[in-house]
């Protein structure tokens, strides 16, 4: 399968409903909007079917979550996938079976198809983000799948601040690194944290992109949920880390951008990070610490 030499991408933030099904049906005229507007890849902020229940430990949570190959979230967007032609990239709560749950992202080809689905890999436990409570870490490695529209890879939220997590999806083939987040600001760190918290939010994921010559996708939530409020500002970064597109703080938005490809294989041979990469000296990552 040949791939384009460029593709427009489709972030979706949004406010979130009460229910799987409102956010489903809510979710899919924008992907709509996006599709009609070129965009042939369209991603979701996290856990796009429910409000972020984090915020307390509560088990009948754990009602909200479906199976990703069978549940009726994946089942509709695939019928949308299929019907635009556009990749989906759709985050949400995964019911695996025995009680063990996962927060999932599952990739749906332009065919409808489902390749795959990547589990959170970096768990989280904060207050208002009580995440062990409910996610068991993902144990599918980090990967990338070859879409009708461009390689990607997937990685979510507290993924986004790790440089191995993107490391290792960048050198399985990614030319876009997809980051559905749910961040924001908690209101006695607003005034005093704020800029700061957002502003290593984007460049890290930026620096991410530098490094693997990489178009980095973030979406995020907006709105304000229990005493967090969402700040939004999904973007679209490109392989030297500049912002092609960036969404507001507080609006639900369609945001699009175009990525280059040809651009993208110029940076790397201008920039080749791969090629140098210390192969032999890096054994001292899979340890905790350098005792």
């Amino acid at each position: 399968m040949s791939l384009p030499d460029a593709v427009r991408l489709g972030l979706i933030q949004l406010t979130a409903e009460d229910t799987p099904a409102a956010n489903v049906r809510k979710t899919i005229p924008r992907i709509e909007e996006a599709a009609a507007k070129g965009a042939k890849i369209i991603g979701l902020q996290e856990m796009f079917t429910t409000k972020y229940f984090c915020v307390t430990q509560d088990p009948k949570n754990f009602d909200l979550a479906e199976p990703i190959e069978t549940g009726p979230s994946v089942t509709e967007l695939a019928k949308v996938a299929k019907r635009l032609g556009v990749v989906i990239v759709a985050p949400l709560f995964e019911a695996r079976g025995s009680e063990v749950y996962h927060n999932t992202a599952a990739v749906i080809d332009a065919d409808g198809s489902v390749l795959g689905k990547y589990r959170k890999m970096h768990i989280p436990q904060d207050p208002g983000f009580e995440e062990k409570f409910y996610f068991t870490p993902g144990d599918l490695g980090f990967r990338t799948w070859k879409t009708a529209h461009g390689n990607i890879g997937v990685l979510i939220c507290w993924d986004q601040w790790y440089p191995e997590a993107a490391r290792l999806t960048a050198l399985g083939g990614a030319q876009i690194l997809f980051y559905p987040t749910a961040i924001g600001w908690l209101p006695e760190e607003k005034a005093s944290l704020g800029q700061a918290q957002h502003n290593a939010w984007e460049t890290v994921q930026r620096g991410h992109g530098v490094a693997n010559g990489c178009y980095i996708a973030a979406t995020n939530r907006v709105g304000i949920e229990g005493r967090t409020q969402f700040w939004g500002q999904s973007f679209v970064s490109d392989p030297y880390g500049e912002i092609v597109a960036r969404a507001s703080v507080e609006k639900e938005e369609v945001l699009l951008a175009d990525c280059d490809f040809a651009r993208q294989r110029e940076f790397r041979r201008i920039w080749p990070f791969f090629r140098d990469r210390r192969i032999d000296a890096y054994g001292d990552l899979t340890r905790r610490l350098r005792d």
